[in-house]
């Protein structure tokens, strides 16, 4: 799935596919945190794996609201894990990565405070 360049922002994404994303012209294929101003390597290996640390990781971003890229399905955290970052009143919305990324790009262009954080499916063992 090809998106348009966004340049409002300093990162965006290019493109969303089974195997990765491109922002701004380069290729990513791992989990990773995403702002406007940020690209960094994100440590959950999976969905299962995910825990309050991670996100706490997003807090640092200074986010309203967060997207959590699930992979090519949408599957939900354990229960309570996002719980920290809605007490502090940032919105959360689970999706899977190509929902998650059209979100993101759609939040930068009406100048959100918004972070993805995107987990790449592992290929199986």
């Amino acid at each position: 799935m090809r998106f348009a360049e966004d340049n409002n922002s300093t990162y965006s994404i290019q493109s969303v596919s089974n195997d990765g994303i491109v922002v701004n012209g380069k290729f990513i294929n791992r989990s990773v945190l995403l702002s406007a101003t940020t690209v960094q390597d994100w440590p959950p290996p999976g969905i299962a794996e995910l825990t309050s640390d991670h996100l706490a990781l997003c807090l640092a971003l200074d986010p309203e609201i967060v997207l959590i890229g699930t992979g090519r399905t949408q599957v939900f955290p354990p229960a309570g894990t996002i719980i920290g970052l809605q007490e502090q009143g940032i919105g959360v919305e689970i999706m899977a990565n190509p929902a998650a990324c059209r979100t993101f790009n759609v939040l930068l262009s009406e100048q959100r405070r918004v972070v993805l954080a995107l987990l790449m499916d592992q290929p199986p063992a």
